[in-house]
């Protein structure tokens, strides 16, 4: 696989648009996997089967990882395999039968982490709009804020050199961190694309439309909705689905949430 992913990185940033996160969790999935074949006495590609990924599989679930962990494993080695498959590296597809373990019942209205994914990487274009909509995607999966604060947000309660926004709603006032891939989108909004959605107009909000003024919270929505249609989820998508799928994965990677909920 040493030779292998490198290439399936590339198709995922080149072709695929997929976000930094997305990569990220790709990337370290199938890590985890090589090293356990290598371990096994697996080290060509060619010589993987489905009893090796079975058995990878179990040994997940025997480390006590969550249902969802051990499916998103499952979805990663699946998309790997399936794009050497199609690049004629293996003569079969040894995924092909695999199977993600059941996942209970999900909360209503709660969006998978691959749902979710799908979501964050769909606005992956340079236009001034798309940067802002990345954005705001990013900064909300990220802090787990409500839609009417994002929305709100001035402009100089982002701060960029500390990884934090500066919050305040109802009198509450927080001091939310965010990552790296929250920062890049931000960095790059801000840098590319901000000045020319405002067309000259002055806005003290973070965010503004394509008329250079603040964002409304249905323009918000119409915009993930499109998003959510070209990631392909059937689901409905309320703000309260958005909000609660979020929190539980913040809550999923370990994160405290009573600064930010």
């Amino acid at each position: 696989m040493s030779l292998e992913l490198p290439l399936f990185i590339d198709y995922l940033k080149e072709q695929k648009n997929a976000s930094d996160s997305t990569v990220d969790s790709y990337q370290r999935d199938l890590r985890k996997l090589e090293s356990y074949l290598i371990d096994h006495g697996v080290d060509e590609i060619g010589n993987v089967t489905a009893t090796n990924l079975n058995s990878y599989i179990l040994y997940l679930e025997k480390q006590g990882l969550s249902t969802a962990t051990v499916s998103r494993n499952v979805a990663s080695m699946k998309a790997f395999f399936h794009y050497i498959y199609r690049k004629h590296e293996i003569a079969d597809d040894p995924t092909e039968d695999i199977k993600a373990p059941h996942i209970e019942k999900k909360q209503p209205g709660i969006l998978s982490v691959y749902e979710t994914a799908r979501l964050l990487e769909q606005p992956s274009g340079d236009t001034p709009k798309e940067l802002r909509d990345r954005a705001m995607l990013e900064l909300l999966y990220a802090t787990g804020m409500r839609v009417s604060e994002l929305i709100s947000l001035p402009l100089d309660a982002v701060h960029l050199n500390l990884n934090y926004v500066y919050c305040t709603d109802g009198g509450r006032e927080r001091v939310i961190p965010f990552g790296d891939t929250a920062k890049q989108a931000l960095d790059h909004y801000l840098k590319d694309g901000r000045s020319a959605l405002l067309k000259g107009n002055k806005c003290d909000c973070l965010f503004v439309n394509c008329s250079g003024r603040a964002m409304s919270r249905q323009g918000f929505w119409k915009l993930v909705k499109y998003y959510a249609s070209k990631a392909g989820i059937s689901s409905d998508i309320t703000p309260q689905t958005l909000r609660h799928s979020f929190a539980a994965h913040l809550l999923w990677n370990g994160a405290p949430l009573e600064s930010n909920f």
